[in-house]
């Protein structure tokens, strides 16, 4: 398979698992091992790609965004909260991620913890989904300081692989007592300067690899981010409509077979 058709099937499973309970790092780990591909050649194209589901959430809400803005310029309560929160709920995994950061490195060569991974986390999401009552709390600006740290924590779990960033800040918003269109929303505002850090880091750690041109040349990172950026486009607009119809079951059930065909697949 060549490199550019290699580029958009990555960048289709990056712009559908980004935003989804499912793990978008857990899916391009396994297509690696899976399909054989050189997971070297393609980690400096793994991350950068991230950054196109990113740039969707800010087209998407670019009404949201210039709102704040505004808002912070002005001194208005809401913005402030809003980004108090978002900032707030990213410290964890800014110090956490930067101490551990040679151990998570390990763990992202391991795809049989990916594949345990979604199972487990697919039997949490049911569990959650059944035991936790509806939350109240409408708007990001409206959640309390402590449940947005409670949140930051919680995405840190999501440093394993297959565990899922946005699975762990949902349902941690859900259990800390946020609804659900919060929750989501709360989820995709907060990938933002999660990636962002994340994607600065690793690129600082590789940017000889950049400069020499090794790996998935500058044309297949250019095609996988625009995939990534169109699919994230469709999918987060689906997801939010699927999340208020139908909750998280079908997402939990599509981790524990997903996670037990590749478990199986990976031990023969």
């Amino acid at each position: 398979m060549n490199d550019l058709l290699t580029a958009v099937l990555l960048g289709i499973v990056e712009g559908v698992t980004e935003f989804l309970p499912v793990s978008s790092t857990g899916h391009l780990i396994l297509a690696s091992a899976l399909l054989g591909y050189n997971e070297a050649h393609w980690r400096l194209f793994n991350i950068v790609i991230q950054l196109g589901a990113i740039l969707a959430v800010v087209v998407l809400y670019w009404r949201t965004f210039w709102t704040v803005m505004l808002g912070l310029f002005r001194r208005e309560a809401g913005p402030i909260r809003f980004v108090r929160n978002l900032l707030i709920a990213f410290a964890p995994a800014a110090v956490i991620g930067l101490a551990l950061k040679k151990q998570i490195e390990a763990l992202l060569l391991q795809p049989r913890v990916v594949a345990v991974a979604l199972i487990v986390g697919g039997l949490a999401i049911l569990v959650i989904e059944r035991v936790v009552k509806p939350g109240t709390t409408r708007g990001i600006a409206d959640v309390p300081a402590r449940t947005a740290l409670g949140v930051g924590f919680i995405q840190c779990l999501a440093m394993v692989p297959g565990v899922s960033r946005s699975g762990a800040t949902i349902l941690g918003a859900l259990t800390l007592g946020v609804e659900r269109r919060t929750a989501a929303e709360f989820s995709f505002f907060l990938a933002i300067p999660t990636m962002l850090g994340a994607s600065v880091v690793e690129l600082a750690g590789h940017h000889h690899e950049l400069m020499a041109g090794q790996g998935a040349g500058l044309g297949a990172i250019a095609v996988g981010f625009v995939v990534a950026f169109v699919v994230a486009l469709l999918v987060v607009r689906w997801f939010v409509g699927i999340v208020g119809r139908h909750g998280f079951a079908p997402f939990a059930w599509y981790r524990i077979v997903a996670g037990g065909a590749a478990l199986f697949l990976l031990m023969h």
